[in-house]
């Protein structure tokens, strides 16, 4: 039986932070239990933009910091990792203020680049996905939750997406985006391929409506984690109290088997029905997923010229 652990938290000052995600981990045995001494150890937090800092829609740096901090604490070497449609990891990193906490732990930051790939055998034979990812010993999944105008919600499943690199996500919605159903499918076996050790998701301050990122701030008071991915979006669902069937990776996910029913999980310390809350605002629409070649065109000018020209010019005028 997977285990979700879910308590109450209220703010990403680090101290009261650090102590709120070692209680969260304690019934999975705590950080030890997943990072070995030595383990080289991706931290894949949600980079999406560096265009919104101030809208809650990516991972709050504190969360990375307090998770890489115990890392260390069990003798791994943590760094940080993402693949953002747009730009680099570093320059949303910038945009969003995780320089300081990770240079306090000189942590680094590694681009997932489109030149190397893994290919995974799964029903999709030409799934490609960073080398860089793969080849870490410990993965720890970081997602934010998020309303989102194509797959209604997106949680610690549809984060792994980042380890696509930047400018093939725009071909995977052209290719499985016109059925929902075959691209919740390739997100689930995505999320399957990395397998991640451990997904600890940010829900302090949680991001509604019109996401991934042209909604709101909505403050949850919310910590989850889980060494399974698919029984933690399985509880996130029922506390937001959104319909599973609306939502086309807890779909596929039920289909393939992975996904537990909700009776069918341990909750160590807070149960979903202890958590739920009732006005989650949706977005206002609903938008298509599937990209024709002209929009991954622009998709692909847009983040070469983000990655090239915005970032750079960015970085050297805060100097």
């Amino acid at each position: 039986m997977p285990s979700v652990s879910l308590m109450r938290a209220q703010s990403y000052e680090l101290e009261a932070l650090r102590h709120s995600l070692e209680a969260l981990l304690e019934p999975l045995g705590g950080m030890a239990a997943i990072v070995k001494p030595g383990d080289r150890v991706l931290l894949k937090p949600n980079l999406l933009t560096g265009a919104k800092p101030q809208k809650e829609c990516v991972t709050r740096p504190e969360i990375v910091y307090c998770v890489a901090q115990m890392v260390q604490a069990a003798g791994g070497q943590p760094f940080l990792g993402d693949g953002p449609a747009f730009g680099t990891a570093a320059g949303v990193a910038r945009a969003n203020g995780y320089l300081p906490l990770i240079e306090d732990l000189q942590l680094p930051i590694i681009e997932f680049h489109g030149s190397r790939y893994e290919t995974v055998s799964t029903e999709f034979n030409h799934l490609l996905l960073s080398k860089e990812a793969m080849d870490a010993d410990v993965v720890i999944n970081l997602p934010k939750v998020k309303s989102h105008c194509q797959l209604t919600l997106t949680m610690g499943v549809k984060n792994l997406f980042g380890c696509v690199p930047g400018k093939m996500k725009a071909w995977w919605h052209m290719e499985a985006g016109k059925s929902q159903s075959r691209f919740g499918t390739m997100l689930v076996e995505t999320a399957r391929a990395i397998a991640p050790n451990l997904t600890i998701l940010d829900g302090i301050i949680g991001h509604e409506g019109n996401g991934p990122s042209g909604g709101e701030p909505r403050p949850l008071e919310l910590l989850a984690a889980s060494t399974d991915v698919f029984a933690l979006d399985r509880a996130i669902v029922d506390i937001l109290q959104v319909d599973p069937s609306l939502i086309p990776t807890i779909v596929a996910s039920q289909r393939l088997g992975l996904c537990p029913d909700l009776d069918a999980i341990a909750f160590p310390l807070a149960h979903p029905s202890q958590l739920r809350i009732t006005d989650w605002r949706l977005p206002d629409r609903m938008m298509p997923i599937d990209f024709g070649m002209p929009r991954v065109m622009k998709s692909t000018f847009k983040h070469l010229y983000i990655r090239f020209i915005k970032e750079p010019m960015t970085a050297y005028s805060s100097r």
